[in-house]
This record gives structure tokens, sequence and C-alpha cells, in this order.
């Protein structure tokens, strides 16, 4: 089943898609696609709810994110184009909560930037509480997938010194969405091709098949650091074709137009303005 949320910024309601792709109001079953409800998703009928008229702004497709973690240079293929060796166990960050947008929101340039990135990733987020967690279980603990465009800004998370969440943190880089996919129908989440193009020149284009550590991998390993509660967000990693890559590296200005998508997951469109 497809879950997402609708509305204004800060006013969204719950909802999913029916059959034929309709925008259904979910929201006399549950309050949001948020917390405790993201372990009860599934078994909704969409015909039996009321149908949503208009084309209303969608939203990140989870509400209340305690913690979005990243997950660096997770692909064989993408540490090799930017010549690093692949990490002998996850590399993590945080991107700051307040960096979360719907997945067609403008993407704003911090002042002063001009190494503003794109990545594509395989989003998942967490239903239930996981602690501990040993990898054949790690799946078990997953309410859905979803699409994350993890922007970047590349001197602010290389060229500064200290951590890389000051450069994954600005205001709208987390896009999340437009759907939650639940596990049942997104699949093996190592069979997911994932594209990104910028102003319609392909950029990215990989499998989650070439992750150097899977979700379940992920999950366990992210367990055994801090609990991961219901409605965190995991951002796994990225496929080659990131703009700092490619020779001559090439990076986002105001106008271009972003967009991505994971194979079942939605596609998102991003157009860049100035922050």
């Amino acid at each position: 089943m497809k879950y997402l949320r609708y509305g204004p910024p800060g006013a969204e309601k719950p909802g999913m898609l029916d059959a034929g792709g309709a925008l259904r109001d979910l929201s006399g079953v549950i309050d949001d696609v948020a917390g405790p409800a993201l372990a009860r998703l599934g078994g909704h009928d969409p015909e039996a709810l009321p149908r949503v008229e208009g084309t209303p702004r969608i939203g990140p497709c989870v509400g209340r994110v305690g913690k979005f973690i990243g997950i660096g240079l997770n692909y064989f293929d993408h540490a090799a184009e930017i010549g690093a060796k692949a990490p002998a166990e996850p590399i993590v960050f945080l991107k700051a909560t307040s960096s979360i947008a719907g997945p067609n929101d403008p993407i704003p340039v911090p002042r002063g930037s001009e190494k503003t990135d794109w990545e594509v990733e395989l989003g998942v987020v967490i239903g239930r509480t996981a602690k501990y967690v040993a990898e054949p279980a790690a799946l078990d603990h997953v309410a859905g997938y979803c699409v994350v465009n993890d922007v970047s800004e590349r001197a602010l998370q290389i060229e500064r010194g200290g951590q890389w969440t000051k450069g994954k943190s600005c205001d709208g880089f987390g896009p999340v969405g437009p759907w939650l996919v639940t596990p049942d129908e997104a699949g093996d989440p190592q069979a997911l091709r994932l594209t990104l193009s910028v102003n319609g020149d392909p950029r990215q284009d990989g499998t989650t098949a070439t992750m150097i550590f899977s979700v379940a991998h992920v999950i366990a390993y992210l367990s055994q650091l801090m609990t991961l509660h219901p409605g965190d967000i995991i951002a796994t990693g990225t496929p080659p074709g990131v703009g700092m890559g490619m020779k001559p590296p090439q990076f986002l200005r105001a106008g271009d137009v972003v967009e991505l998508s994971v194979e079942g997951l939605g596609t998102q469109r991003q157009e860049v303005v100035a922050g």
C-alpha cells in the first residue's frame, strides 16, 4: 500500500492511494502517518475512504520524525567515482529534521553556496522500536520505504572541517516521499533501481544491489548504537553520478530542475531556488 501526507506545510493530513492512483483521506482512521500508527499500516481499504479532490501539495510521507540518519559511501560504484575506499563499517551522519521537505518543494541554495549537490537514495522508515536487533530480524522493524534526496552542500560537508552534518542539514535539504510504500508492495529493498536527472539530463542510474551494507545490516548496526523509534528515517546512501564526482564537478544553481525516483516508490521533482 502507498501512504502519504498532503496539505500545507505543518498542516498535512494522512492519506493513501487507491488502485487507480486517486488520493484518499485517511484522517478519519489515523491522526497522521507518524509515531505508533506506523506499526499499524496495512489493511486499510482505500475504496472506503473519502476521495480528495483537486491537486493538493504532497508533503513528507512521514510526520513527527525523531531522527533523520544518513549512511555515507554505501555503494561500491559511488565510492569508486570519488576515489574513496569502501568503508569497513557504515559511515553514519545525521541530517537535521528541519531539513525535511515535501517531494516537490523547492530546494533553496544556501547563501554563498557554490557546491550544492544531489543524491537520490532509498529511504527506510522505522515502524517498530529497534534496539539490539539481529540482522535476520531487522526488516521486521520497517514500516515502509520512500524516496529521499540527500541534498548536500559539499563545501560545508568536506572543506570546512568538523562533521558532515552541517553540509547535510540546510533548510530543504531532505525531500522525502511522495509515498511511504509498505514492505509487501515495495519488494526486495536490495533490488530497486534509482535514477536522477538535472534539467532532463541523466545524472544517476544505479541499483540498491550494489550497496556495500544492506538495508538489514544498516538497521541492525544502527540499533546497536541507538534505539530506533517509529518514524525515524534512514537514508541508505547514493549510487554514482553525483555532481561532486563529475569531471569537472557540476553543482546546482537557481533555476535548475531535479527529478528523481526509486523503482516502485514514486518520483520527486524540485526546482532549485536562491536561499
